[in-house]
């Protein structure tokens, strides 16, 4: 792997991200709340976001950080939820796990899903 190749796909994805969610630089730039050129610069491939600039494209573009970064395949910010929900799980009681999790496993039930999947 060479040092370009991060930097390479990083800008890659942006685009097709950008595409698929049918922006132009500008529209995307208004939506993250960055200056238009930084958004070509992005692209060109001669500046890296810093953290908070990329969560701001990201969120702009409903995916994740990590597909932008190329750590994901799949563009959908709904896979994230995982992560925000087993973030979330320090915040419940004792009641309210036990719920969810039954809440949980009704849901795979219904799915057709068991439990040792």
């Amino acid at each position: 792997m060479s040092r370009s190749e991060p930097i390479d796909i990083f800008k890659e994805r942006l685009k097709a991200a950008r595409a698929l969610r049918g922006l132009n630089q500008a529209e995307l730039a208004a939506k993250a709340g960055l200056p238009p050129a930084s958004v070509s610069h992005f692209e060109s491939g001669p500046r890296k976001p810093s953290f908070d600039n990329l969560k701001a494209l990201a969120t702009a573009l409903d995916v994740t950080t990590d597909y932008l970064l190329g750590r994901a395949d799949t563009p959908d910010a709904s896979a994230a939820t995982v992560g925000r929900l087993h973030r979330d799980l320090g915040k419940l009681t004792e009641q309210d796990l036990k719920l969810a999790t039954e809440f949980v496993e009704l849901l795979a039930k219904q799915r057709g899903v068991k439990e040792s999947e």
